[in-house]
């Protein structure tokens, strides 16, 4: 089913970001580095990897500018949730299968010059490392030309168990430079899973060792901790 692009409220999505913070600075200690990288105007995309439900509420806490974020459709099933989510600007899209309607309303965003985020992985890693990543992303980064900005998480998995201590959980968030995939606008098949590649390869950049999983001896990852250590 095709839904629209979302009418985000900005009081209400700035009211769910000073919410985070708080939360953030009751429950984490994050380390974050690179929020220069975010685009101050502009459309962008935003791909982070995907460890826990501490993850959204990163992105909001540090990225100053307003997005768009996919989520999962089972949370419109929840009241409360639902309402706020769709107040503060979410596409809705369906686990485990091509969700035309959402990609449509992702293109929509981007090309009405506005940000937005999302996981490539499609879901959370229950190995706690990278998984491969689907080809959404790289479709829609093709389709409209804009940067791909990459932010890399670590320690989130860890939030419940610490909660179940009464501990704080240490955290990471790294964001990369943007980058743009090669012009083309029409990439399909084995080019739109290189360029996932890509995409995927520049997430595990800013990640420790351990976090990099499936792509963690890919030729185009050391090329990059090559070139991030030249410089």
């Amino acid at each position: 089913m095709s839904q629209s692009p979302p009418n985000a409220s900005p009081a209400v999505y700035w009211f769910l970001r000073a919410i985070f913070r708080f939360l953030g600075w009751l429950l984490l200690r994050q380390e974050v580095h690179g929020l220069e990288n975010i685009p101050v105007s502009g459309p962008f995309l935003v791909v982070v990897n995907h460890l826990g439900i501490a993850d959204p509420p990163l992105i909001f806490m540090n990225v100053s500018r307003q997005m768009v974020v996919f989520a999962a459709d089972k949370w419109k099933k929840v009241l409360g949730i639902r309402q706020l989510l769709e107040a503060a600007g979410v596409i809705w899209v369906a686990r485990g299968e091509a969700d035309l309607g959402a990609i449509k309303a992702a293109l929509a965003v981007l090309r009405a010059g506005r940000p937005l985020g999302m996981a490539p992985e499609g879901t959370r890693s229950r190995t706690r490392a990278l998984q491969r990543g689907k080809t959404g992303a790289a479709y829609l980064a093709d389709r409209t030309g804009v940067p791909i900005v990459p932010i890399g998480i670590s320690g989130s998995e860890r939030l419940a168990e610490n909660l179940r201590r009464l501990r704080r959980t240490p955290v990471r968030l790294v964001v990369g430079k943007p980058f743009h995939l090669p012009p083309h606008g029409r990439a399909s098949g084995d080019l739109l899973e290189a360029y996932t590649t890509q995409i995927m390869c520049r997430i595990a950049a800013l990640l420790p060792p351990e976090y990099r999983g499936v792509y963690a001896d890919h030729p185009q990852l050391r090329e990059l901790l090559t070139q991030n250590h030249e410089s």
